[in-house]
């Protein structure tokens, strides 16, 4: 299975997930024709990091808005392979509800009708456990898979948003292209993502260093689940795009969503924290803020204060209901269908992925504690 000569497009590619799917693919031994980087914005950054691979992959950098149409049909033409990862990301109900459905249902749709026109053949779509749940009983799951029968009606917009654009993209799977081809499309879940330029870690680390170097404890110790390692959700973008292209595998592929985890051992949320940054001498605290039934009704009242301030004021509150149901509830899944059907294996190790992980925090400390000081004058 290869990618030589392939021409793709990779969506949201300046975001945590989409540099580390343009840094692999620019890796590729057998050389892909062009990579096109499309995002809102690049950071210095990450123009910097994808300048440093001198192969023979062309590389376009493509700034603009998912929501243009016509952006999107020049962005897609003369390309075979779409992965879409653009996504706004929001656990906490800080964006309006119209922006994400535009950006993360709309988009969606719109790039699929630019694919069709412009022919292109495979479509990976960068899904998310919240898709599945968990839901708002909290109901666990222990090791899961694509056939874990589970009810799930979450109202939570990033979720709803999530699993509307998956639907889009499993449905257009089998469409007609403008050529008489036929678009294979399918989906990963991802388990939350950990790593190198994680902005979930940074700001959970923020929170740490003003709290004398101890994590808070925001989700229950028995509350178990499985992240997973960015270098390994973005090595099963690369290897879902190799087995699209081998018509016998595609046919098991096409179609359906597959849960994508590694072998980091399965702790929660809040753990991990601590597990990835307790050789650098940090903490965390024992137990959670509130007994978890007193947390839950804490954020129902501050969704309460929300909804009645809405008309004068926006007010966001620092927690939810689905917030407080999603970091305490046990939800881990397996890899083992992805492993079957395309060849998936997690290409680092959980030491690996907690060394890497670890001397980088050990690298932002400094400039954090600068950062937050500055902020605190």
């Amino acid at each position: 299975m290869s990618l030589a000569g392939v021409s793709c497009l990779v969506t949201g590619a300046g975001g945590f997930l989409g540099q580390r799917i343009v840094c692999l693919l620019l890796e590729e031994e057998e050389a892909l024709a062009e990579i096109r980087l499309l995002d809102k914005a690049f950071s210095k950054e990450a123009l910097e990091k994808f300048g440093k691979f001198q192969g023979k992959t062309e590389v376009k950098i493509l700034e603009g808005d998912i929501r243009d149409v016509s952006f999107l049909h020049r962005a897609c033409q003369g390309v075979s392979l779409v992965i879409h990862t653009a996504s706004i990301i929001d656990t906490l109900g800080l964006v309006e509800k119209q922006l994400l459905w535009e950006v993360n249902v709309t988009g969606t749709q719109l790039l699929l009708e630019a694919c069709v026109r412009c022919n292109v053949q495979h479509f990976i779509y960068t899904s998310t456990i919240e898709v599945t749940g968990p839901n708002c009983k909290g109901d666990p799951i222990f090791n899961g898979d694509e056939d874990t029968a589970y009810e799930s009606k979450s109202n939570f917009p990033y979720a709803q948003s999530k699993r509307l654009a998956e639907e889009s993209v499993l449905r257009a799977d089998g469409r007609v292209l403008k050529d008489g081809g036929r678009l294979t499309a399918c989906a990963l879940r991802s388990m939350y993502i950990f790593g190198e330029g994680c902005p979930f870690l940074r700001g959970h680390l923020d929170k740490c260093l003003l709290n004398s170097n101890v994590f808070l404890r925001f989700s229950r110790e028995e509350a178990l689940v499985n992240p997973v390692y960015v270098g390994n959700i973005a090595w099963a973008h690369v290897q879902a795009a190799r087995a699209l292209r081998v018509p016998q595998r595609a046919k098991h592929i096409r179609g359906h969503f597959y849960y994508i985890s590694d072998d980091t051992p399965h702790m929660s949320y809040a753990d991990l924290n601590y597990e990835l940054t307790k050789e650098l001498g940090f903490g965390i605290e024992p137990r959670l803020p509130l007994p978890l039934t007193a947390l839950y009704y804490f954020s129902l009242l501050l969704e309460v204060v929300s909804f009645l301030l809405r008309p004068f004021v926006r007010y966001i509150p620092s927690t939810n209901r689905h917030l407080v149901t999603l970091l305490n509830t046990p939800f881990s899944f397996s890899y083992r269908k992805a492993q079957q059907d395309f060849g998936y294996e997690p290409r680092y190790t959980w030491e690996e992925a907690k060394q890497r992980t670890g001397q980088w925090i050990a690298s932002i400390v400094p400039q954090r504690r600068e950062y937050l000081k500055s902020k605190a004058c």
